[in-house]
């Protein structure tokens, strides 16, 4: 009997063992399940999201050729504490081949890095289609076991070859061309991390905004057993939209071909910068705005400083003779000149020359003295004379018929001290006598100072663009055109114009071609005699005037010559200022702008000939 309760307890024993060991392996599980349930995981998510960054504008010639355009940048990197020492050899090798940098580069980064493993940044320069052959890479890396898994809370990761975008690059496709007018741009970081850049001068400041209203395009969406986003009603899609395109008036290859003149001239005259302009005469259109003096955007040097600036709109200077048709169409158009009426040269003192020229006038001015550079073989003029011969002596004492609000408000209106509206940012204005200085003397009807000076352009400043603006008026009947860069403007493929600006009459027609007649005929027998091309109406006028440094006159100058050129269907005005051609020695007399500026407008008119934006004709004749 005391057997079998023996063996009874002992499988009462052994079941509760047993028990007791089965409820131990469920509580170590479901402390297990618990602590797992509550423990970090990292988990694939069902969700992705792509971006697509976008980029700045390009902006784009007359004839469609990008003078600037931007493009994706990537950035390739590794995580160091991967790199397989075994194999870090070979990685260098295929990395240095797939990107085409140097070995010894990638190298000394990868070094330095082992010094203190983690993340190390290849380059941030990789374009678009070695970021492919890159990415394709990193896939044969994996491979060949070049990167080896850590394990990270509890579990593993792998990081290998990792390419990403990284920002934008903006590219000059024709190095200098265009410059400063185009200008040129700066980096930043975004907010999102990316490279991006902003414009600094010229176009790429002015539409800065523009150029840079761009969205990144987005695609969100479940993903499969390969990554691969699965779109379905729930997907997000958005197109990567760029910023905005601007398409310019100017074309290319008439650029390129006036700058290869002004690169010539600049060497043969010895100038500090040449500037030439063309503008459409009835339009405003420029077809070409080229200097002398440029840069290469992509890499701007100590030296490129001094041409960052575009002159044409930010140098102010003592434009000279220029000025006088403005100053005879301003008493013409208030009818203050009668018909065949003649003006005292004042060349009386001395003496007539071999030639019948007598001495060089002199005009008494309170205590100045204003000389004339043309002798003459009479002593009374008639307005053509001062026109085609640039009289000082002349023009001033027309300029003596208006009042000084009449002479003040007429230069205003001409565009004097008043920005030309051209699109391009940081255009100067000029300076000039107050009203009330031009105003002096009038009650006692007196000669006043300062409308002689700034008759014949001195005692006052202008920039090259308010100049051609201004002669474009006796191009286009008495009204002016705002100068344009810009022709239209693109946005996801849509074009933009701005509206038409309603042009403004300056002078009355009658007096524009008045004065547009006496430009043709100092072309035909003044001192623009050199600019003559058969089959084409040519008119214009020069302007020598000296450099004014601190109220004191160097012995520097800038030679200017600015007019019209016409086919019969095509009207351009032009202009051309050279700063301080060579004044001494063999070439001195190369200052003067018939020696200068005007050879140099007649290139760029045989320019225009030969790429067929004028057509001469053989019934438009010189008048002799």
């Amino acid at each position: 009997m005391s057997s079998i309760l023996e063996e009874k307890d002992n499988k009462i024993k052994k079941i509760v063992i047993l028990f007791f060991f089965i409820l131990f392996l469920l509580i170590i599980l479901l402390i297990s399940v618990f602590d797992t349930i509550k423990s970090y995981r990292r988990l694939p998510s069902l969700d992705t999201t792509k971006k697509e960054l976008s980029v700045r504008g390009d902006i784009i010639s007359s004839d469609n050729f990008k003078i600037t355009t931007s493009k994706k940048i990537y950035k390739a990197s590794i995580d160091t504490r991967h790199l397989d020492q075994n194999k870090k050899d070979l990685f260098i090798k295929l990395f240095s081949i797939y990107s085409n940098i140097p070995y010894k580069k990638i190298s000394k980064k990868i070094e330095e890095s082992l010094n203190k493993p983690g993340n190390l940044v290849l380059s941030y320069n990789i374009d678009s289609k070695t970021a492919k052959n890159l990415k394709e890479l990193g896939f044969k890396l994996r491979k060949l076991k070049v990167f080896k898994p850590r394990k990270v809370r509890g579990g593993k990761i792998l990081r290998g070859l990792s390419i990403n975008e990284s920002g934008e690059k903006r590219l000059y496709s024709y190095d200098n061309t265009l410059t400063p007018v185009v200008g040129y741009i700066t980096k930043f970081e975004s907010e999102k991390g990316k490279t991006k850049v902003k414009g600094i001068k010229g176009l790429e400041k002015k539409f800065d905004e523009l150029l840079n209203n761009s969205k990144d395009g987005i695609l969100s969406g479940n993903r499969d057993v390969l990554s691969y986003i699965s779109f379905n009603k729930g997907s997000v899609i958005k197109q990567r939209v760029d910023g905005a395109n601007l398409v310019l008036n100017i074309p290319l290859k008439l650029q390129k071909n006036n700058e290869m003149i002004l690169d010539m001239y600049k060497k043969k005259l010895v100038a500090d910068e040449i500037i030439v302009s063309i503008m459409d005469s009835k339009t405003g259109k420029v077809l070409s705005l080229a200097s002398s003096n440029r840069f290469n955007p992509e890499k701007i040097y100590q030296k490129d400083i001094p041409s960052l600036n575009v002159n044409a709109i930010e140098y102010q200077f003592e434009p000279g003779s220029i000025i006088k048709p403005i100053s005879i169409a301003l008493v013409m158009d208030k009818k203050r000149i009668k018909k065949n009426e003649l003006f005292f040269a004042h060349n009386t003192k001395g003496k007539a020359n071999k030639k019948g020229e007598f001495p060089r006038g002199r005009y008494k001015l309170g205590r100045w003295s204003i000389k004339d550079d043309h002798r003459f073989k009479k002593h009374y003029l008639t307005v053509d004379d001062i026109f085609i011969f640039s009289s000082n002596i002349g023009t001033l004492q027309l300029a003596q018929r208006l009042s000084g609000p009449e002479f003040y408000e007429g230069m205003k209106r001409f565009g004097f001290t008043r920005k030309t509206g051209i699109d391009l940012p940081y255009e100067k204005k000029g300076v000039m006598p107050k009203i009330w200085q031009f105003s002096a003397n009038d009650k006692k009807k007196e000669d006043n100072v300062f409308k002689a000076t700034v008759s014949y352009g001195q005692g006052m400043t202008s920039t090259f663009m308010q100049a051609l603006k201004a002669y474009s008026i006796f191009n286009n009947k008495g009204y002016a055109v705002t100068p344009k860069i810009l022709s239209h403007i693109e946005i996801d493929n849509e074009k933009y114009k701005e509206d038409k600006l309603k042009n403004e009459r300056i002078i009355s027609e009658k007096t524009a071609n008045e004065i547009k007649r006496m430009l043709i005929k100092t072309v035909d027998k003044g001192t623009g005699k050199a600019a003559q091309i058969p089959g084409l109406e040519i008119g214009g006028k020069t302007g020598t005037a000296q450099i004014a440094r601190r109220g004191k006159y160097l012995k520097k100058y800038i030679s200017s010559f600015f007019g019209f050129v016409n086919d019969g269907e095509n009207s351009y005005t032009i202009g051309v200022t050279v700063m301080n051609p060579i004044s001494t020695g063999k070439y001195w007399y190369y200052h003067y702008a018939s020696w200068s500026a005007v050879p140099v407008f007649k290139e760029i008119t045989n320019n225009l000939v030969k790429l067929n934006y004028l057509k001469p004709k053989n019934d438009i004749i010189s008048k002799k």
